[in-house]
């Protein structure tokens, strides 16, 4: 019996390792490849090709408990594939744009799909997982996103020299070849209770509560900080997310079940998650823009430039389970942190624009990627280790869904801090400024791991 369980485990972590795998990896040779696209659509600014990466992002992050919430429902099976032959579909039209309203588009197409398959694809692996071995699956399932950022870089630079297109094409045959196995070995869900449909009101005051906030971020430099719209923008967002709250509160099928959020564990690791993917979304995009715009790197050559830190990631992941066990996430995510904000202050103090990467960059990009090896796959475990079972989509969802809202704020707030400047040394201030809020985002991070510690503390029983 041991041999076929064993084959079934493999099986079926090989099926969602492609699904997360194509997902996150979507992340990476985007940011590479939107200085290919700016030359592809000559009218798009920064600011306008931002909403190819945040578009995305924030149909991912409002999708994401919904989707989770009715594979609870309906069983993660079905709407794993669903979402797998969505996100693969929609990776073509995006290959085919023709316009930057249908690259748009097609992404959030895309980001639908991902919302369903990436809270299944963990629900999935931990069903079919003893419960002695799920922190090990969880730090494998978490360093798949590790591995795709190690190669994103590269792989992204690679297909934009021969067209910014191909950073999409490739997604089909992989998601293809998941689809064929996932409907021979993935298992059928046993019968499940009906019980009511996700908030799917919620979902759109989510939606909106967030593209309000990008939009106020993304144009604050250019209608000013403190204009009628900037501020009108950010007035949207307090409504929206105060409306979107209440009726969480008081619906039956939440997008976010409040319950959860008064686990001090699960709501530290959480906030955490949501302010490190910020700064990491920030430090990613101000890397990428750096080596194209100011040191007129290729984009295969600025790939490799970024990819030492990422592919520390995965090494760093799965090598740090016992310094979990010594530290416990809380400190060791925290540490994590500090690493990070290392790596972004040495750029801020060092950088200049004439290139020298061995001294300036690389050093960076070492630390920042040990510090996000420490932090992501240890909040991911730790907000997983609080969550009942029953609740394993729902909860995988709202870390993901923290981690995508991090993620348009980081976008944005870069974009905005960045500006459109004139010139090297117009450049590099931006850049610095960019820099600056990361480090900040880190920091603040940093002390919400903190917290994450303190709720772990009280937690322990006593000795």
């Amino acid at each position: 019996m041991a041999a076929p369980a064993q084959r079934h485990r493999r099986a079926t972590f090989a099926v969602v390792a492609a699904a997360v795998f194509v997902s996150n990896l979507d992340l990476f040779v985007v940011n590479v490849a939107l200085p290919a696209m700016q030359q592809h659509f000559h009218a798009a600014d920064l600011a306008t090709l931002s909403w190819v990466l945040n578009g995305y992002a924030i149909a991912f992050a409002s999708l994401l408990v919904a989707a989770g919430r009715l594979a609870d429902r309906v069983g993660h099976r079905t709407v794993f594939l669903t979402g797998l032959a969505v996100f693969t579909a929609a990776s073509a039209l995006c290959a085919l744009a023709p316009s930057v309203a249908w690259l748009d588009t097609a992404r959030v197409v895309q980001a639908a799909g991902a919302a369903a398959l990436m809270p299944t694809s963990l629900a999935l692996l931990l069903d079919a997982t003893p419960a002695a071995e799920r922190p090990g699956a969880i730090r494998a399932w978490a360093s798949i996103g590790g591995i795709a950022a190690g190669l994103g870089p590269v792989v992204g630079g690679l297909l934009v020299e021969a067209d910014w297109r191909w950073v999409f094409v490739i997604n089909v045959p992989i998601g293809i070849a998941a689809l064929a196995l996932g409907t021979r070995v993935l298992r059928r869900p046993q019968t499940r209770d009906g019980g009511p449909l996700p908030d799917l009101l919620g979902a759109a005051l989510l939606t909106l509560a967030i593209a309000a906030l990008a939009a106020a971020l993304v144009k604050a430099d250019d209608w000013g900080w403190t204009s009628t719209r900037t501020l009108g923008g950010l007035l949207a967002t307090a409504s929206l997310t105060g409306w979107f709250l209440h009726r969480s509160a008081r619906h039956r099928a939440p997008i976010v079940e409040l319950p959860l959020l008064r686990v001090p564990s699960f709501a530290a690791a959480n906030a955490a998650a949501l302010l490190f993917t910020a700064a990491f979304a920030g430090m990613l995009l101000t890397s990428a823009l750096w080596c194209q715009q100011v040191w007129d790197y290729s984009a295969l050559r600025t790939g490799l430039a970024i990819a030492p830190g990422p592919l520390l990631v995965p090494p760093v992941a799965l090598g740090s389970a016992a310094l979990v066990r010594r530290l416990r996430p809380g400190r060791l995510a925290a540490l994590g942190t500090l690493l990070f904000a290392a790596g972004v202050g040495w750029w801020a103090l060092t950088i200049g624009v004439r290139p020298g990467y061995t001294s300036q960059l690389l050093p960076g990009m070492l630390l920042t990627g040990l510090g996000v090896g420490l932090v992501l796959p240890t909040l991911i475990g730790a907000a997983a280790a609080a969550l009942p079972r029953a609740r394993f989509a729902t909860g995988s969802a709202i870390t993901t869904m923290a981690r995508q809202i991090g993620a348009v704020i980081g976008v944005a707030l870069t974009v905005s801090l960045i500006g459109t400047p004139i010139g090297p040394e117009a450049a590099l201030e931006g850049f610095r400024r960019g820099w600056t809020a990361v480090i900040l985002a880190v920091l603040l991070a940093g002390a919400a791991a903190l917290a994450l510690a303190r709720a772990e503390r009280r937690a322990a029983p006593p000795s």
